[in-house]
């Protein structure tokens, strides 16, 4: 048995070409359409209470692990530890969606993120906290994000239609990037304040009211063909399809090196706040604010405009801008203009990080959702704990303004590059006579 609603099927693209799909007339009156679906106000609802708990542990076991060692390379290894095992596990988590009621392994993986959300506060709480801890705490939570992300992402087309895809991933991105703007902002003064336990038992407590959206959800059953290949299989035929399509095959690389040289200055964020712009917890909890609120402005801004702009001038304007906004971020010493560069920063990814993301799911065909999502997990979790492991490495010897300044021009020189693959490959295809 899977679950599923009676949602049309995604037309299969096999050619790897851009094409549009149909989302409806989107403006800024109809920013927030998707939630007419029940199903997903309720996800979306429950997300926002998570998420801003989530952040919260974010924020406060970066700032923990730095206050217990002062080791930038940790806070690599942590943030490393947190993403590594989906590099191992996407895959499987992938096929799983494919397979199996979505709904219930997201059920499963929240379920298991509280649990180590209210540990994580008990040992803090009692003072015998080491930063082994932490690392362990943070695998686990890995291992079920694995699962949980492949799920998540082709579970949206269920919970409300093709029509409003694009509105609901850019809406996903705007709750996560809201809870991202409010998180570490409360963080940051329950830090000053208090303890970090506290930040740890918010968290926890956040998670019921997902699990409470998830288990309210009315899903249609309907009864599905099993694969009749094996799990292993199954599982790399999303490769295949990733390999054979051109065009998910380019968005996918060029989210792998973002991955690496891009993300990973938010793992440096800590020592950024504490050892250059001299700021305490608080500060840091505004700047990690700052960029959330970037990108709460971008995902809003796609929600309701996005249709009228081609994705690949979104999403290459998008990493630009990040790049440009990172390195000047990297460059300034004075802490009012880091949060407006920060700012930038977020908008910037955003619009790279929505448009790629809602493009690879309007190419691939429902019955490869999940694996594709799951590929695209893989390659979240295993660049980015390997661009987290560079930073932390690269900061020990050329410091963290460095690094990051290095990590912006690589990202946009990769955007640049791709802008001439595409453009070179389309000229043939016209040469060919191909369709563009």
């Amino acid at each position: 048995m899977n679950e599923t609603t009676s949602t049309p099927n995604v037309p299969v693209d096999g050619s790897g070409q851009p094409r549009r799909v149909v989302v409806g007339d989107i403006s800024f009156k109809q920013t927030f359409r998707a939630l007419r679906h029940r199903n997903y106000r309720l996800f979306f609802f429950g997300q926002l209470v998570s998420l801003i708990g989530t952040w919260m542990e974010q924020t406060a076991m970066g700032w923990l692990v730095y206050e217990l060692s002062s080791s930038k390379f940790l806070l690599g290894v942590v943030a490393a530890a947190g993403t590594a095992p989906m590099l191992l596990l996407s895959l499987w988590g992938g096929s799983v969606a494919d397979r199996y009621p979505k709904r219930s392994i997201l059920v499963g993986t929240q379920a298991v993120s509280m649990v180590v959300a209210f540990i994580l506060a008990t040992i803090v709480w009692g003072g015998h906290v080491q930063p082994w801890h932490i690392v362990l705490l943070a695998s686990i939570n890995g291992i079920a994000m694995a699962f949980d992300m492949p799920a998540r992402q082709a579970f949206v087309i269920e919970m409300t239609s093709k029509e409003d895809l694009m509105n609901a991933i850019s809406l996903n991105s705007s709750v996560f990037n809201g809870a991202r703007l409010v998180g570490p902002a409360v963080a940051g003064f329950v830090l000053e304040h208090f303890s970090a336990a506290i930040c740890f038992f918010f968290n926890g407590t956040s998670f019921l009211a997902v699990i409470a959206g998830l288990l309210m959800m009315r899903i249609v059953r309907v009864t599905s063909e099993k694969p009749k290949i094996s799990a292993r299989e199954h599982a790399l035929g999303g490769l295949s399809y990733v390999r054979q399509n051109r065009r998910v095959l380019t968005i996918m690389t060029l989210f792998a090196i973002v991955g690496i040289f891009g993300w990973s200055y938010s793992v440096l964020m800590p020592a950024y706040a504490a050892d250059v712009l001299g700021v305490s917890a608080r500060g840091f909890g505004a700047l990690m604010s700052a960029s959330g609120l970037g990108a709460l402005i971008g995902a809003l801004t796609i929600a309701s405009v996005g249709h009228r702009f081609a994705p690949r001038k979104l999403a290459l304007g998008g990493l630009w801008l990040f790049s440009g906004a990172l390195l000047a971020f990297s460059l300034t010493r004075l802490f009012p203009l880091a949060l407006l560069f920060l700012l930038f920063v977020g908008l910037g990814m955003m619009f790279f990080f929505a448009t790629s993301n809602t493009t690879v799911q309007t190419i691939v065909p429902d019955d490869m959702r999940g694996r594709v999502m799951g590929i695209w997990s893989l390659i979240f979790g295993g660049m980015v704990p390997i661009g987290s492991l560079v930073a932390g490495t690269m900061a020990r010897f050329i410091g963290v303004p460095a690094t990051m300044a290095c990590g912006a021009i690589v990202c946009g020189s990769a955007g640049l590059v791709t802008w001439f693959v595409i453009r070179r490959r389309e000229a043939a295809e016209v040469t060919q006579g191909q369709p563009r």
